[in-house]
């Protein structure tokens, strides 16, 4: 087994904690994560329907990275799983697989409704989960909006998730008075701002999906991009072929930001364990395990068509530089301010990848905070534990969620003859504040690879 310093153990949101100064040491910072629960709730009705399961089992492993005081499930689980994860057969076994514990009371904890009807109000936080067609969000529980009806998307599903999930963390830790009292959702067939999602939009049924991906980066957001290829709904998966490119090692860290990292896959290669939940999904895998960077070259015959989750500025120079025809690029803030922010690219476009990242982003500094203090005065971290143990990046697992079903939707609408964007930029603390350009760029001739939907 490896051994990890400080700085690859701390989940990333205790560090928001010490970061942002909520908490004045670590063990208090933990103690708070420790007391965050979380409630989820499936009317009676739902539980067969595999975009509300994608609901379900997306804010159930996202939500037991987040509240570690436990995820607890109630109501109707007791149908088959309807949606293709690689998972046991039935919904209230995947709950549990995932880390939901089955309880009907949420004993006073931040409520999530997995769709259904508007139901009366309650006390506290009570929200409940929209996704129709490929529209995704949340509602207040006792809310009328419900969105109107369209094609079945499951990446709607995983969306109204995480954005529930961002939404309950705000109300536990105050960001956002307004918290579960706001409607919050987009539309990832046309995410503009000026869009409303919960009315009908021109989305076409899902026909066509990649069958040739190369992912660079299986941390959070490569992970993340797993999650939302295994919900879609391939007739034929075995005709899916995945690169699969990272030269890390899962640290305890990981699994506080990546969905699909549990304990147990602590010191193994991102790259082979990735590859074994791909293979039990159906897919083909091919393994990169080398460094992306300016000597990477794609051959003739290998996937055209790449998404990036590098958190790094020196590999995203090179995106348009090694042969890639179409290129999703997710970037997510660090520090305890913008965590919370993603930006997505499609490259290659009128800037080059050089002259967008240029310069390097600006950095926080939080040294200073009472946490940091301790630590280094009770032995814990030595001057350059701390400074390695401070450069570590904020994270949450719902932001790379968020950021995935956008730049997933951005191939799927390469396919489906839909508009691309250049720019997708987003802060969960203000979703409907969102900017989105579309690209000028002409990708009919494309042909990435497709296979069909079931």
């Amino acid at each position: 087994m490896t051994n990890f310093v400080p700085a690859e153990t701390l989940h990333r949101l205790v560090k928001h904690a010490i970061d942002s100064g909520a908490a004045e040491s670590l063990a208090d910072a933990e103690a708070l994560f420790r007391r965050y629960r979380l409630h989820i709730a499936v009317p009676t009705g739902v539980e067969a329907d595999p975009v509300q399961q994608a609901a379900l089992l997306t804010a159930v492993a996202l939500g037991r990275r987040v509240f570690l005081g436990g995820v607890t499930v109630g109501g109707g689980l007791d149908a088959d799983l309807a949606v293709p994860l690689p998972l046991v057969r039935t919904l209230a076994d995947a709950v549990c697989s995932l880390g939901g514990s089955p309880s009907g009371s949420a004993n006073g904890a931040p409520t999530v409704i997995i769709g259904g009807d508007p139901s009366g109000r309650r006390e506290g936080f009570c929200v409940r989960t929209a996704a129709a067609g490929w529209r995704g969000g949340i509602v207040p529980a006792h809310s009328e909006l419900v969105p109107a009806p369209g094609p079945a998307m499951p990446l709607a599903g995983m969306l109204s998730a995480a954005l529930a999930v961002n939404e309950a963390y705000l109300f536990l830790n105050g960001s956002v008075p307004a918290a579960g009292r706001r409607a919050v959702g987009l539309s990832l067939w046309s995410p503009g701002p000026g869009t409303d999602w919960l009315a009908a939009d021109e989305e076409p049924g899902l026909t066509y999906l990649p069958s040739r991906l190369w992912l660079i980066g299986l941390g959070h957001l490569g992970q993340a991009y797993l999650w939302a290829l295994g919900l879609l709904p391939f007739a034929k998966p075995g005709e899916v072929s995945l690169v699969l490119q990272d030269i890390d090692v899962i640290s305890p860290s990981t699994e506080s930001t990546s969905i699909l990292t549990d304990a147990g896959l602590v010191g193994q290669k991102k790259t082979r364990a990735m590859a074994v939940w791909a293979e039990k999904r159906g897919f083909e895998t091919i393994i990169q395990e080398r460094l992306f960077d300016a000597s990477f070259r794609r051959q003739a015959e290998e996937p055209t068509v790449a998404l990036c989750g590098l958190d790094n500025a020196a590999g995203r120079r090179v995106l348009d530089q090694v042969g890639f025809d179409f290129v999703v690029e997710a970037g997510l803030g660090s520090g305890h301010r913008d965590f919370r922010t993603m930006r997505l690219h499609v490259l290659p476009g009128a800037r080059s990848a050089a002259e967008i990242w240029k310069a390097a982003p600006a950095t926080e500094t939080v040294e200073e905070r009472p946490a940091y203090a301790r630590l280094l005065a009770d032995g814990v971290l030595d001057r350059c534990g701390m400074t390695l143990l401070a450069g570590k990046a904020v994270g949450a697992p719902f932001v790379g969620a968020v950021a995935a079903t956008l730049a997933v939707s951005e191939v799927l609408r390469l396919l489906h003859g839909g508009p691309i964007h250049r720019l997708v930029d987003l802060d969960l603390l203000s979703p409907d504040q969102r900017v989105v350009s579309l690209h000028a760029g002409d990708f009919r001739s494309l042909n990435p690879g497709f296979t069909l939907a079931s």
